[in-house]
Formats: structure tokens, C-alpha cells, sequence
């Protein structure tokens, strides 16, 4: 089960990628949370000779490359008074109705299989609308190689393929019209290779991989299908002017909301990835629980399961309080998308719950009504801020 997410709402088995993933402030911050109701998250080794990275620790080597691209960009608006939603920038692409009409493809296909958040886009500049379907476009296209109809069929030469198509793509060698619209939007922004490739990572580990040890083996994944799309996101979402919070703890918050919305889809499709004989939470915490992956396969809901299940939902609330931090730190047209996609999948974890934690038989979802009573609380926040929303609505 991959997970793609758009810094907004994404589902791989729902085909709604959300573009977005926040993560904490920074991987000491995350420290903090090490020991949260009996769950054990990844902790730092503390051998002396050459220890042991933790998954946290890899992957914000990555955040830190890519904050260094923003800042970057950021400085050079400041310098030259550059205004990125003005014309496009000029690329090796000299038929622009051929462009445009790719730009348009990228957003049939966005408004088809993630109404909210094309909605949401609705809202942005007309460049970062385009090069954010552009994104959602690749990251789709990305997740149907093993989670599509021809799944059966992927290989890891397919994949190695597919990698390879991405680095000309990022070279200005596209291969269709789908491919043309992300070779220009990387152009126009500072967006970078590593966290498209790590995504394909993620996909990889979907063919060979159907076990996690750990939560630091977890966390990978989640970073390499989901969290992967906020760091792709961010440059072109942007950063508000008026932020006083570091770049940094901007793509971390990016991350979260990634890792938080993936770890919302391993518990919602416990049953169904069961059938596929996945299991995609932590070994040695269901041996904890005193829970195996039999347990899982007769697909009875217990008090032991009943516990279990409080833990995890208790670890992907904690990811989304982690990412509420950063998205009012977001350019304000670029908010909403993202406020939605973080109210709608909460409200995944509160229908497990009322569902009994039942999530081998019964599928947790948000119903159309509180959809749509989701998006104007969503606009509300995105604009207004949580603090100030609250304060106007209880007078």
C-alpha cells in the first residue's frame, strides 16, 4: 500500500493524493514524543563508534537540502524583487498552447480524482495551481505502478525506468505532456530531484517488502510514499512573507502532515491490506500488545486490539498537532487546500473509533456532509488562524 499525499488530501488506495505532509519542528522536537502511551518511537543510538542513523535523522538531511533551496530562492526575490506569480519563467518548452494544454490535462486529472483539493487549488495564483497539478499528476502516475491495474506487472526494472524517465524529465527531456508540465514547473521553482526519487524508494519497498520491525522502519516508508510530497510542495505553495517561523520547521511541519495522513491510511485499510497478506504496523509493538500477525488475519476486534488501536490513532494525532504548526506559515492562497486535506483526515481517525475500532470489516470515512461542513471551517482557519476562528465563533 503506497501512500501518496499532495500537500492536501491523499489516499493511494482512494487515488486522492494530497500534496502535502507536514512533520515536527525539527528532529529534536520529535524527541519529545519518544515514549507515548506505551508506544516506543525511534530513538537515537547511543553507541559510541559509528552509530546507527534513525530514519528521522536520514530524512532531515533531506529537509535541510531542500530548506536550503527555498531560503535560496527566497533570497534572490528579496535582491532582485522577483515575483513568481507574474509570467512564467522562459523554458526549453517554445509552444506554450502546447504547454498550457498540458497544464490543463494535469488539472482534468486533479479535479477528477481529488475534487476537494482541485477545489482548494481554486485558490492559488494561476502559476502554483499549475505547477501543484503537475505535481499531483506524477505522484498519481508514480503510485498506479503498484497500486494501478497493471501492478501484477511491475517489476524493478520498471521502476528503474520510470527513475530514469524522471531524471530526463528533470532535465528537460519529457516523454509526454504530462511529463512537459512538471519539466516546466521545475524550472520555475526550486523543487528538487531526491524527493521525487525517494517516492520511487517507496515503491520499490511496495514490491518487495510486507513487514515493518519497527516504527523507525515505518517512518521510512511513510516519508518515501506521503511525506516525500510536501517536501516537493512547499516551493511551489510557498512561504508567507510575514513568517517569522525558520524554513526548516516550515518543511518539517510538511512532513508531518505526509506522515500523520499515511499513518491515518494504514489504519483505516488494516483489513484490506490483510487480504493482500500486508501488514504495515510495527512488529514488535503488536508483540507488545500481545497481538501477532494472526491476530490481524482473523480480523476480531478485542480489548487487546482496542488498546492497540488507541495507541496508534494516539501517534497520527500527534503527527497532525505537529503539522497545524506549520501551515499558517504557508503563502495565504495556499492554505486552504491544506487545512482541508488536515480536517478531513482527522476525521478518519475519529470514524475508526467510532466504528469501534473495527477496521478489518468496516472502512472508516468522512461523509459528504461533513465534507462539505468541512471546507468553510477549512477557508476559516486558513485565513483567520485556529486562535482568531474560535475567538469570532464563541462570541
Amino acid at each position: 500500500m503506497a501512500g501518496v499525499l499532495l500537500w492536501v488530501n491523499c489516499g493511494l488506495k482512494e487515488n486522492a493524493i494530497s500534496l502535502v505532509g507536514f512533520a515536527g519542528k525539527n528532529v529534536r522536537t520529535q524527541r519529545r514524543f519518544r515514549h507515548c502511551s506505551g508506544i516506543s518511537f525511534a530513538s537515537f543510538s547511543s553507541a559510541l563508534v559509528e552509530p546507527t542513523r534513525s530514519s528521522e535523522e536520514r530524512v532531515y538531511e533531506v529537509v535541510l537540502k531542500q530548506a536550503a533551496l527555498v531560503k535560496e530562492q527566497r533570497r534572490e526575490i528579496k535582491k532582485r524583487g522577483l515575483n513568481l506569480d507574474d509570467k512564467p519563467i522562459e523554458g526549453d518548452f517554445t509552444n506554450e498552447e502546447l504547454l498550457n494544454s498540458a497544464y490543463d490535462r494535469c488539472g482534468d486529472v486533479c479535479a477528477e480524482y481529488a475534487k476537494t483539493f482541485y477545489l482548494g487549488t481554486q485558490l492559488m495564483t494561476q502559476e502554483r495551481r499549475k505547477a501543484i497539478w503537475a505535481i499531483y499528476v506524477w505522484c498519481r502516475r508514480t503510485d498506479e505502478l503498484v497500486d494501478g491495474p497493471n501492478a501484477s506487472h511491475i517489476t524493478p526494472k520498471a521502476l528503474d525506468r520510470w527513475e530514469q524517465r524522471l531524471t530526463d524529465v528533470f532535465e528537460g527531456r519529457p516523454y509526454d505532456m504530462y511529463d512537459a508540465a512538471l519539466s516546466d514547473t521545475v524550472t520555475k521553482y526550486p523543487v528538487d530531484i531526491q524527493p521525487f526519487k525517494d517516492m520511487i524508494e517507496g515503491m520499490r519497498l511496495d514490491l518487495r517488502k510486507s513487514r515493518y520491525n519497527n516504527f523507525d522502519e515505518l517512518y521510512l516508508y511513510c516519508y518515501y510514499v506521503a511525506g516525500t510530497v510536501g517536501l516537493m510542495s512547499v516551493p511551489v505553495m510557498g512561504i508567507s512573507p510575514q513568517t517569522k517561523a525558520s524554513t526548516e520547521s516550515i518543511y518539517n511541519a510538511a512532513l508531518a502532515l505526509g506522515i500523520a495522513n499515511q499513518l491515518t491510511n494504514i489504519l483505516r485499510d488494516v483489513g484490506e491490506d490483510a487480504r493482500r497478506g500486508r501488514v504495515y504496523l510495527p512488529q514488535d509493538e503488536l508483540a507488545k500488545a500481545g497481538l501477532s500477525d494472526d491476530d490481524i488475519f482473523r480480523g476480531k476486534v478485542t480489548d487487546k486490539w482496542r488498546n492497540f488501536m488507541k495507541g496508534q490513532i494516539k501517534r497520527a494525532r500527534m503527527f497532525f498537532d505537529e503539522a497545524e504548526k506549520g501551515v499558517s506559515e504557508l503563502s495565504s492562497a495556499s492554505r486552504w487546500p491544506v487545512w482541508a486535506s488536515l480536517l478531513l483526515y482527522r476525521q478518519i481517525l475519529d470514524s475508526i473509533e467510532a466504528n469501534d475500532y473495527n477496521n478489518f470489516t468496516k472502512r472508516a470515512y468522512v461523509g459528504k456532509a461533513k465534507k462539505l461542513l468541512s471546507l468553510p471551517v477549512a477557508f476559516g482557519v486558513a485565513f483567520f488562524g485556529p486562535q482568531k476562528l474560535t475567538k469570532m465563533t464563541t462570541r
